[in-house]
């Protein structure tokens, strides 16, 4: 069980103050919540224009790894970042300086095509599954055990209720399949601390931060990722 830091994602520039799109703000915010408990970190890299980029991914991971050397660091490959399955492929090709793992997702239709490239390369795959159709797409691939984990997200509804039982569907697919992968399970804006909670009940790892959403546990605006990641590893480490 551990907490990760997912600290700024797709989010638009102005979403909040403390947002890290620079090179020099990722590496100094990944630092932050490295300090206040973060086991590992999920980047977005970003271009110069403060766009997501995957050709920014080896600058980005060099500077973290300066700031936090011996951290676990991690990019998303979403196929919106370069718009093209292509251009996805072909910067993820160039990388030189390599992150721990990266993300992808089993709703894009060049998942597997990524997926087999960041095994070429030796980068582990963090997959994410989103529906219990991800799911069953997961389990029906060549290799799939050939993962670092699985990453539950749901991101797209804001019913608590409706993304429980997308949820448990997901987790039943898994265990009909006998997928034996650990899972690291998150929320998105309001139904972030739910999950972040039922992640603590099922002994699994959570993410928090400016990706997922800028609300502590308490409704109050946070004051950066620092305080997304001491909140939820208070909970973590609560005995209740």
């Amino acid at each position: 069980m551990i907490v990760q830091a997912c600290i700024n994602g797709a989010r638009p520039i102005d979403y909040h103050p403390q947002l890290p799109v620079t090179v020099e703000a990722i590496a100094r915010d990944a630092a932050a919540v490295v300090a206040a408990g973060a086991a590992e970190l999920h980047i977005h890299p970003r271009a110069v224009d403060g766009k997501e980029s995957l050709r920014a991914v080896d600058e980005t991971i060099a500077a973290v790894r300066g700031s936090c050397p011996g951290s676990f660091l991690g990019v998303s490959t979403g196929a919106w970042i370069e718009g093209d399955a292509h251009r996805t492929l072909e910067a993820i090709r160039c990388w030189s300086v390599l992150p721990d793992y990266a993300s992808v997702n089993l709703s894009e239709d060049d998942a597997p095509a990524v997926m087999a490239l960041l095994r070429d390369k030796g980068v582990g795959i963090e997959v994410g599954l989103a529906s219990v159709a991800d799911a069953e797409r997961y389990i029906g691939l060549e290799a799939h055990e050939r993962v670092l984990r699985i990453l539950i997200e749901l991101d797209n509804e804001q019913d608590l209720r409706g993304d429980f039982d997308v949820a448990e569907g997901i987790v039943g697919t898994l265990q009909r399949g006998n997928v034996q992968r650990s899972v690291l399970m998150h929320g998105f804006d309001a139904t972030v601390w739910p999950f972040v909670r039922l992640a603590k009940e099922r002994r699994y790892s959570t993410r928090v931060g400016l990706e997922d959403g800028k609300l502590l546990p308490s409704g109050m605006i946070a004051a950066n990722n620092a305080e997304l990641v001491a909140a939820a590893v208070e909970i973590f480490r609560s005995e209740s």
